[in-house]
Order: C-alpha cells, then structure tokens, then sequence
C-alpha cells in the first residue's frame, strides 16, 4: 500500500538558493537542527544521483537513501530511504520529490511530497503523518533562516 503526502511553503528565497541550499543538505542540516541530526554522511558516490547516504538522528536511530535524481535546470531533488530504524517493519521505502519553483513575488514554493510504500496491508497512521508533515516544515523554516543569515553561501 502506498499512502502520500504533500508539503507546500512559500519563502523569501529564490528557488535557485534554495536548490543550492538543499543540495547541501548533509552538511546544513546538522548545523541547523542537531538536536534531529547528529550525521549525514555520503558512504557511496559523490552526493550526486546514485550516492548512498547514511543518516545518524539525535536518538541515535539511522537511515540511508540514494539520491535518484538531481535536476539544477527545474530545481528537482528526488532520493529514496531504503534502511531505517524508523520503518519499523511497516514501511518498505519512503520516496521525496521537492521542487523549487518561483513565485510571482521573487521569492518561492518549496513543495514536497513523500511517499510512503508500505509493507503489504500496513499502513501509517494518521498522528504518524502529521508528526512527518510538522517535522518536515520545522527543518525547512531553520534551513531557510541558515541561508537568510549566511546570504555569501547562496
């Protein structure tokens, strides 16, 4: 079963700094939130698409993704957590689109969506969705305030 959900925030940010600031997410991350993330380190590849990347959190759970695609010209990021603590023998992998696109204002939409392949009928639940959806829009609000208060990086 697969269940999805979407994520939308309008910033201040052009869509091209944002791109730029998530495709440093390994190394942003930890710094804005190390209560949440203690390491992202890349064990295989260069960051790019195909890189295996592994997740340390601040309860000390872990994860690992491959990024799957990196589009600079559309602003697309996509990567897919194959290994986690978090799956708790529900999830199968847990798949993220974002996509940076401008806003009229000059500033843009950072969109998300995640989806969750669930193991044959298990499902996630509802308070299990929000806490994502919430944590998600938590770490991209600290993200956006790193790259407002570091502009040269961007």
């Amino acid at each position: 079963m697969e269940v999805s959900m979407e994520i939308e925030v309008a910033s201040s940010l052009s869509s091209e700094k944002l791109f730029k600031l998530y495709n440093n997410y390994d190394t942003i991350a930890p710094k804005v939130d190390p209560q949440s993330f203690k390491s992202i380190t890349i064990i295989q590849g260069d960051g790019g698409v195909g890189s295996i990347i592994s997740t340390v959190y601040g309860d000390g759970s872990t994860s690992k993704h491959t990024v799957d695609a990196i589009d600079t010209s559309n602003h697309l990021i996509s990567y897919t957590y194959f290994e986690g603590d978090v799956f708790k023998g529900i999830i199968e992998k847990i798949t993220h689109h974002i996509k940076f696109t401008p806003s009229p204002n000059g500033g843009a939409i950072y969109k998300r969506t995640v989806i969750f392949k669930c193991i044959g009928d298990a499902k996630l639940s509802d308070e299990a969705m929000n806490i994502s959806k919430e944590t998600i829009k938590n770490i991209f609000k600290r993200m956006e305030s790193y790259a407002i208060a570091h502009p040269e990086d961007f």
